[in-house]
């Protein structure tokens, strides 16, 4: 079920405010390991607009941020190629807590409490609106994915793969 309750601001549309970017956010109850597919389906949204991030790091224990389509997966090869890196793999929960500041289920890839590079698939740019993480398990945020480039530098890459 979609939830109508409001939802505090987090650091994630505290950043999206003071930056004037068009947002609309939408609770719903969170399932532990429902993923974007549980978001997409209780809010009547498309998997494939709904963007995970997804907290990784490279050979040398660098973090980074990976924006996937919900309904794919990421190719860590493909992925490691395309940002010169020897090998990435995802972090473990409790590190990606500690690197971005959110919990996994609620990590966005706005206000994060380290700067990291973020990636992005290159097929997400191509949508005209995306759902995202903002900062809470259990909300988006739709937003323009152009944004994403525009307020965190996201690079586009290729490297996904179907779920």
């Amino acid at each position: 079920m979609a939830k109508k309750d409001h939802i505090s601001e987090t650091p994630a549309t505290q950043l999206l405010k003071r930056h004037g970017v068009a947002f609309t956010g939408h609770a719903y109850d969170y399932v532990e390991h429902g993923g974007a597919q549980h978001s997409a389906a209780v809010l009547g949204l498309d998997p494939h607009a709904v963007v995970k991030t997804l907290v990784m790091q490279d050979q040398d224990a660098r973090p980074l941020l990976v924006l996937m389509h919900g309904d794919r997966q990421v190719s860590t090869k493909n992925l490691a190629r395309q940002i010169g890196a020897k090998s990435v793999e995802p972090c473990k929960p409790e590190v990606a807590n500690r690197h971005s500041g959110y919990l996994v289920g609620g990590t966005s890839p706005f206000g994060t409490r380290r700067a990291m590079p973020v990636y992005i698939e290159q097929g997400i740019l191509a949508l005209p609106r995306i759902a995202i993480n903002g900062g809470r398990r259990g909300y988006l945020v739709q937003i323009d994915p152009q944004v994403c480039v525009q307020l965190l530098g996201a690079r586009p890459v290729e490297c996904a793969l179907p779920l």
